[in-house]
């Protein structure tokens, strides 16, 4: 029988090695309720280990105003774009995110970037990422659905992009708003494949 030369799975390495796949990720926020679930991202986010960057729709500084009375808070070594800012690198195909999470995402954000619209960096980015095969991650926060939110999540499902919505689980009996947001943000992390323990998975005791 010939050797078998295939690498052996081993979790723990292949995490390690997942975890250091994504270099540079975009956090985009949009004006839906929820802007603790960016805030909570962005906390778990090591800009020592990933090239971070933000960008923010024209209503979600009023919406941040309103739910995070501190401000949104940046971890040192974030870097923070202007909306009409299209000179940021990841405006263009030729130097794309590795990763985007649009998070809340409104369900206009969501309806423009199905439809190609790119009239400022935010959603210009989305469609740099998509067209370049780049992960595109969709949280929306929206209840309930019409045909057209459907339909656009359909189209950006064809398209390569993740849709997250902002479904908390509870199995984990969270105490605080934050550990609800938390069960929400350690999704996000597992698809970008960032290690995380925020929440305790299904059938897993905590440490």
């Amino acid at each position: 029988m010939p050797h078998d030369t295939r690498r052996l799975h081993n979790p723990r390495r292949d995490s390690a090695l997942q975890s250091c796949v994504l270099v540079r990720i975009l956090v985009a926020i949009t004006g839906a309720s929820g802007a603790l679930y960016a805030q909570r991202l962005l906390d778990n986010l090591d800009p020592q280990q990933h090239e971070i960057h933000v960008v923010q729709s024209n209503y979600a500084h009023t919406v941040i105003q309103q739910e995070l009375p501190g401000g949104l808070r940046l971890p040192p070594g974030v870097q923070s774009h202007g909306l009409k800012s299209m000179n940021a690198p990841f405006a263009s195909g030729s130097n794309p995110v590795d990763a985007m999470v649009v998070i809340p995402c409104t369900m206009g954000t969501l309806g423009r970037i199905a439809h190609g619209f790119s009239e400022d960096v935010l959603l210009r980015a989305a469609d740099v990422t998509l067209k370049e095969r780049k992960q595109l991650i969709l949280v929306p926060r929206e209840t309930p659905l019409s045909l057209v939110h459907v339909r656009n999540f359909e189209l950006l499902l064809l398209a390569g992009a993740t849709i997250l919505p902002a479904n908390p689980s509870y199995y984990t009996q969270p105490n605080t708003i934050e550990q609800v947001i938390d069960t929400v943000v350690a999704r996000v992390l597992d698809h970008l494949r960032i290690p995380q323990k925020l929440a305790p998975r299904w059938q897993e005791e905590e440490d």
